[in-house]
């Protein structure tokens, strides 16, 4: 450590201490240690909310070396609770507006570097990822108060972490086209792009709108979003989901997804380490087609037990877990990894596609069903 330097440590429930460097905010933050696979898109990982109350890793050694630019956040802030790195590197791009480092000073996020982040990132994939603080010291402070960083670990969080980063507000987002409620767990706002470039008409509600209060809005379809934390803790949302089915398109993403498998009887369970970054290999079953999607998601819906109403249509490459749903009898269709990406590669895009396909047939069945009446 040189003269000047401010030190940083993590300590996780396992008793594991990792000393560096701090950047970033000064301060102390708690939550889930997680890492995550992707060469690029810092900034859109640090403010996709499906990361609150996690403290991310980055496999990738340079992380900050394009800089920060504006428009590129996934919402208006970081989400993240801090923030390991191998470096942070000094940015070298014309459209870079400020340093990670100033970045996250700005929003009050402690950050880490000059970490062995493999040896980190093995530990969490034998052990699992586990609960940890991160200090981030001031200039010239010294001393380290393990007895209070392990009283801060044995403090449960509060379960329900949707609520923290739902909107608090409904708001429309206008186009011309068919007309689509988002139910936001989490909302990315690659999202809500990915609607509006193909014209529709968005309704954005918070997490816990009733189904009549979204029905009311006279949808064509609902998008049931991404968003941290145990599905299971969401119950009263998946009972709005229940309550949905068969009424209206659905088409769930990530946590969404979840969700939908809960409202029709499935199960969910919590992975070891979770998948997260742009490069997770996904076969689309119909088709056979491999694509490379972007994930993050720390529980998966339960292979075994799936109910008789949904068909998989998705699977994992590399660990044969579920990546994909479609109800067999309903217009309702999920997939666990974000067809939106940011980042990420666009190979499934089309699902968007696909979806205002079904919302296209949908009410092209329910009129001749009035005309026939």
């Amino acid at each position: 450590m040189k003269h000047g330097e401010r030190r940083a440590y993590l300590f996780l429930e396992d008793g594991t201490l990792v000393e560096g460097r701090a950047f970033g905010a000064e301060g102390s933050t708690v939550g889930e240690v997680v890492f995550t696979t992707g060469m690029t898109g810092y900034q859109e990982t640090l403010t996709d909310p499906s990361y609150f109350r996690q403290i991310v890793t980055f496999t990738y050694p340079l992380i900050g070396n394009y800089g920060l630019a504006p428009g590129v956040g996934q919402s208006w802030r970081v989400r993240a609770a801090g923030v390991i790195v191998r470096e942070a590197a000094a940015p070298s791009h014309w459209r870079s507006a400020e340093t990670l480092d100033e970045y996250l000073r700005r929003q009050g996020i402690p950050g880490m570097d000059g970490v062995d982040t493999r040896s980190l990132v093995r530990h969490i994939r034998v052990h699992g990822t586990m609960k940890g603080v991160l200090i981030a010291q001031a200039p010239g402070e010294r001393a380290l108060d393990l007895e209070s960083m392990e009283q801060r670990l044995r403090t449960p969080a509060p379960g329900d972490h949707v609520s923290r980063v739902t909107a608090r507000e409904p708001y429309r987002l206008p186009g011309r086209g068919r007309r689509v409620a988002v139910v936001d767990y989490g909302l990315k706002h690659g999202i809500l792009e990915s609607l509006l470039r193909r014209n529709c008409d968005l309704y954005v509600v918070p997490a816990f709108t009733s189904a009549e209060e979204i029905l009311a809005l006279r949808p064509e379809g609902v998008v049931l979003s991404n968003g941290p934390g145990d599905p299971r803790d969401i119950s009263e949302a998946v009972e709005i989901v229940r309550r949905l089915l068969g009424r209206v398109p659905l088409f769930g993403i990530c946590l969404g997804h979840q969700v939908l498998a809960l409202a029709c009887g499935g199960e969910t369970e919590k992975m070891r380490f979770g998948h997260r970054g742009c490069n997770h290999p996904v076969k689309d079953l119909a088709t056979g087609r491999i694509m490379i999607t972007a994930q993050n998601h720390g529980y998966v819906v339960s292979r075994d037990g799936l109910p008789e109403s949904l068909e998989l249509t998705h699977l994992n490459q590399n660990d044969g877990t579920v990546e994909g749903l479609r109800h067999r009898d309903l217009p309702a269709f999920s997939v666990q990894f974000h067809p939106e990406a940011h980042p990420g590669p666009d190979d499934a895009a089309e699902l968007f596609d696909r979806y205002l396909q079904m919302i296209d047939a949908w009410t092209a069945a329910a009129r001749k069903e009035i005309i026939h009446a």
